[in-house]
C-alpha cells in the first residue's frame, strides 16, 4: 500500500469515526436541540412585543442670511451636511427633554403581572377595558389597567426606589415606599400632600387590590435613555429626508412620545430660524445708515466736480474700465460685510474667517491692477470715473441692504422654519418589530444544535479514555474478554428496599455481559495451567473501572461450571463486593489478619451456589501492614487446597500499593480497565507499577463497553441465541 493509500484510507477512518460519534450521541444532539426548540417557541410565544412609532422628517434650505455668506462657506468644504446636523438637534436633551417633561417619562409605573406568564395573559386588552381577575389573584394586573400620574415630587431618599402603588374602592390609592411603609393615600384627583410626598393621580383604572411598581427617575437619566432609543438616520446622502424610530412594549406611548419629539423640534427650528433672522436683520439694519450716507456723499461729490469742469459723461472706454472696477468693489464690500458678521460668530483662527481674507486679498490685487490702467487716463476722466465707481459701488450696496432686510424681515415674523413633518408619528400594533417570532425559533434550534454537537464534540476530544483493545493489546496486555455494558449491568437487579438482591450473572444469564464472563472462564481455564496456584487476583489503574462487578459476576459464571470459588474482598479500605452480593460485610478479612477471628468464623457459606464469601470486615488502619504480615501468607496456604479457584478483589494500583502485596501470593492476576474511562497512559502506569514490584500481569479485562456506530465497540454487542420452535 502506497503512502497516498495510507493517507486516504486514515481520512475515511476519520470521516466513519466522525459521523460514528454524531449517530452514538444522536438521542443527545436531538434532546438539545429539541429542548432549546421549545424554549425559542416559548420565547417568541411569550416574550412582549415591541412595537415601533416611525415618522420622516425633510430639512429644507435655511432662510436668506447675508449676501454671499452661504456661498462662502460652502466653497470652503468644511461644513457637514444640513441633515447630520439636525439630526442632532433632534436627539439633543433641548428637544428630547421637551418630550420627556411633557409626558412625565420620568415617571415610571408598571402593574404587577402573574410571574412568568402574567404578560401574556394580559394581552388582548385595550387601556380602560380591564381584565377578569385570576385565580384569586386580585393583586396582579390582569390587562386594560391606565394610570396617569399628574404630579409626583419625591425627596431625594426615594428618586430610584420602587415604590408601590395599590388600587382601592371607590377612586381611593395607597402609595407605599420600598418596606411597605405608606407614604401617602387619598383619592384620584384630588391633590394629596404627605411630608416631603405630593401625589396627584388624574386617572386610575385598575381591579380594587391592583398593585403598580411606581420609579421617579431624575429628568436627566431618563433623557439620556430616550436619546439612546430614538434613531435618527438621514435617507441617502445629503437628501435632507431623516428617518425616525423609537421602540417601546407601549404602542400608545411609543406614538406619543414620537409626535411629542417631531413637535418640539419643529418648534424649536421655527424660534430658531426667528431668532437668527432677527439677528441678522438687526446687522443689516444697522449698516443701512452708514451706506446711506456713504451714497449720499458720493452722489453730492460727483454732482460738485460735473458742474465745475462741465464734464457730464465719460467715454466709452472709460465706462468698461468702470465696470469691471464697480463689479471689483461691490465684491470687496460684501465681504467686508461678510466679515463684520463673521466676527460675531467666529475667531479669526476659523476656516471661514481665514477663506474671507484669502479673497479680498485676491480683490485687492485685481482693484490694484485696474487702477494702474485708470493711471494713464487723462486727469479729468480720472476723477470722474472715480466718483462714479464710489457712487455705483454704494448705491448696489445700499439697494443689496434694503432687499435682504425684507426677506429677513419676512423670515422673522414668519413661523415656518426650514424643517417640515412629512410623515407623522404611526405605529402597527399588528405587526411588533420584536420578537420576530419565526428567526427566534430558527436561532434558537441552530444555537441548540450547535452547542450540542460541540459538546458531543468536546467531550469526545476531552475524553480519551481507551474505546479499542487494540490499544491495550499494545502496551503488552493480551485483552482476554470484552465486557459490553448491557442495561442489567447499569441498574442491577434489586430487591424490595432497593439492595442488590441478585447478582447479573443469576439474575439475567442471557445478558451479553454475562456471556463474556464465559467466554472469559474458557480463557482463564487454559491460562492458569501455567499458574503456580489457583488464586486469581482482580485489580484496577484507578476507581470506578468495575473490578468488583468483574469479580462477583466470574465467581458465579465459574461455579456454574461446578468448581468450587472462594469469592474475597482484598480492598479492606472501601471493599464493596458484599453490595453485590446483597449481603452485610461483617467479619471478614481484616478480623483475620489481627487474630480476632478464625477462618471458619469468617467464610459465608454459599452465597451463591458453589460460592463461598470473605468480605472485607471491619475498616483498619493499616491494611497494607496488615497484608505483608505472615498471617495473610498463612489464610493463603490454608484456603488454596480447599478451592478449586480463589477470586481475590483488590484496591486499584495507582491509589495504593496492597494490590502489589497480594499479587506476590497469587498465580495469575488480571487489570479491568474500563470503556472510555482509563486512559492508555494510565494503562501503561498501573503495567509499570506491578512490573516494579515484581507482579506480572497476565492480561487485561475490558470492561462495560458501550455501543458503537463504528469501530471495535460496534462488533461487540452480537447476540446469537436459540430461537424458539
Amino acid at each position: 500500500m502506497t503512502t497516498t493509500d495510507q493517507a486516504r484510507d486514515d481520512d475515511t477512518l476519520d470521516l466513519n469515526a466522525l459521523f460514528g460519534t454524531l449517530l452514538d450521541h444522536k438521542w443527545v444532539i436531538a434532546a438539545v436541540t429539541g429542548a432549546f426548540f421549545f424554549i425559542g417557541v416559548c420565547y417568541a410565544v411569550f416574550a412582549t412585543p415591541i412595537f415601533q412609532a416611525t415618522s420622516v422628517v425633510q430639512v429644507e434650505q435655511k432662510t436668506p442670511s447675508l449676501p454671499g455668506l452661504s456661498d462662502l462657506t460652502q466653497s470652503l468644504g468644511t461644513t457637514a451636511s444640513q441633515a447630520t446636523t439636525e439630526i442632532a438637534l433632534i436627539t439633543s436633551r433641548l428637544v428630547i427633554g421637551q418630550a420627556a417633561d411633557e409626558l412625565r417619562l420620568n415617571v415610571q409605573v408598571d402593574p404587577q403581572r402573574l410571574p412568568l406568564f402574567g404578560d401574556y395573559l394580559s394581552r388582548g386588552h385595550k387601556p380602560g377595558q380591564l381584565g377578569a381577575v385570576r385565580f384569586g389573584l386580585s393583586r396582579y394586573g390582569w390587562g386594560g389597567e391606565v394610570v396617569d400620574i399628574f404630579k409626583l415630587d419625591l425627596p431625594d431618599a426615594l428618586m430610584n426606589h420602587k415604590l408601590q402603588l395599590r388600587a382601592g374602592e371607590n377612586h381611593q390609592f395607597t402609595l407605599l415606599d420600598d418596606n411597605d411603609k405608606v407614604i401617602a393615600s387619598g383619592a384620584v384627583g384630588q391633590l394629596v400632600k404627605s411630608g416631603d410626598v405630593t401625589v396627584q393621580i388624574r386617572q386610575l383604572v385598575a381591579n380594587p387590590g391592583t398593585r403598580f411598581d411606581v420609579v421617579e427617575q431624575p429628568m436627566l437619566t431618563t433623557v439620556n435613555k430616550l436619546q439612546t432609543d430614538i434613531v435618527a438616520l438621514e435617507q441617502g446622502t445629503d437628501s435632507g429626508i431623516i428617518d425616525l424610530t423609537y421602540n417601546n412594549a407601549d404602542p400608545v406611548l411609543a406614538q406619543q412620545v414620537m409626535e411629542h419629539i417631531t413637535r418640539a423640534y419643529v418648534r424649536q427650528n421655527v424660534e430658531r430660524n426667528s431668532a437668527e433672522a432677527a439677528s441678522q436683520l438687526q446687522f443689516v439694519k444697522d449698516q443701512l445708515p452708514k451706506v446711506r450716507n456713504e451714497l449720499d456723499r458720493a452722489q453730492a461729490a460727483l454732482n460738485v466736480f460735473q458742474t465745475k469742469s462741465g464734464t457730464v459723461d465719460i467715454s466709452m472706454q472709460t465706462k468698461g474700465l468702470l465696470d469691471q472696477i464697480v463689479g471689483v468693489e461691490n465684491n470687496i464690500q460684501q465681504l467686508h460685510m461678510q466679515q463684520a458678521d463673521i466676527d460675531r460668530r467666529f475667531t479669526h483662527d476659523h476656516p471661514a474667517y481665514q477663506a474671507l481674507q484669502q479673497q479680498m486679498g485676491t480683490l485687492e490685487a485685481q482693484k490694484a491692477a485696474m487702477e494702474k490702467q485708470v493711471g494713464g487716463l487723462p486727469d479729468t476722466q480720472q476723477e470722474l470715473l472715480k466718483l462714479n465707481r464710489d457712487v455705483q459701488v454704494s448705491s448696489n450696496t445700499y439697494t443689496s441692504l434694503l432687499n435682504q432686510a425684507q426677506q429677513l424681515d419676512i423670515a422673522r415674523a414668519g413661523t415656518v422654519g426650514n424643517v417640515r413633518i412629512v410623515d407623522s408619528s404611526l405605529v402597527d400594533v399588528n405587526q411588533p418589530v420584536q420578537p420576530r417570532k419565526a428567526l427566534v425559533v430558527v436561532i434558537a434550534t441552530f444555537l441548540g444544535g450547535f452547542l450540542a454537537l460541540a459538546f458531543v464534540f468536546l467531550k469526545q476530544i476531552l475524553n480519551r479514555g481507551v474505546e479499542d483493545p487494540a490499544v491495550i493489546e499494545d502496551l503488552g496486555l493480551p485483552v482476554y474478554a470484552s465486557v459490553p455494558l448491557s442495561r442489567g449491568q447499569a441498574i442491577g437487579a434489586r430487591g424490595p428496599r432497593g439492595a442488590r438482591k441478585t447478582l447479573l450473572a443469576i439474575a439475567d444469564p442471557a445478558d451479553l455481559a454475562v456471556e463474556a464472563f464465559r467466554s472469559l472462564r474458557t480463557s482463564l481455564h487454559f491460562a492458569r495451567l501455567e499458574a503456580k496456584n489457583n488464586i486469581l487476583m482482580i485489580t484496577g489503574a484507578s476507581p470506578f473501572a468495575g473490578k468488583t462487578f468483574v469479580s462477583a459476576n466470574l465467581a458465579a459464571v465459574i461455579a456454574q461450571a461446578g468448581q468450587r470459588v472462594l469469592l474475597v474482598d482484598g480492598d479492606m479500605r472501601r471493599g464493596t463486593l458484599h453490595q453485590h452480593l446483597g449481603i452485610r460485610a461483617g467479619e471478614g478479612l481484616s478480623d483475620l489478619l489481627v487474630g480476632s477471628h478464625e477462618l471458619g468464623n469468617i467464610i459465608q457459606k454459599n452465597i451463591v451456589p458453589n460460592v463461598d464469601f470473605i468480605s472485607r470486615g471491619r475498616v483498619p488502619p493499616n491494611p497494607s501492614e496488615l497484608l505483608m504480615h505472615e498471617h495473610f501468607t498463612a489464610f493463603i496456604g490454608s484456603v488454596v487446597p480447599q478451592y478449586d479457584l480463589i477470586i481475590i478483589d483488590t484496591p486499584p494500583i495507582l491509589a495504593v500499593t496492597d494490590a502489589a502485596v497480594i499479587g506476590h501470593h497469587v498465580g495469575t492476576s488480571l487489570l479491568v480497565a474500563r470503556f472510555g474511562l482509563n486512559k492508555a497512559r494510565e494503562l501503561a502506569l498501573a503495567q509499570q507499577r506491578f512490573e516494579q514490584n515484581g507482579v506480572e500481569l497476565k492480561g487485561a479485562i475490558f470492561n462495560a463497553v458501550e455501543r458503537r456506530t463504528a469501530g471495535y465497540a460496534a462488533y461487540a454487542y452480537y447476540k446469537y441465541s436459540t430461537e424458539p420452535t
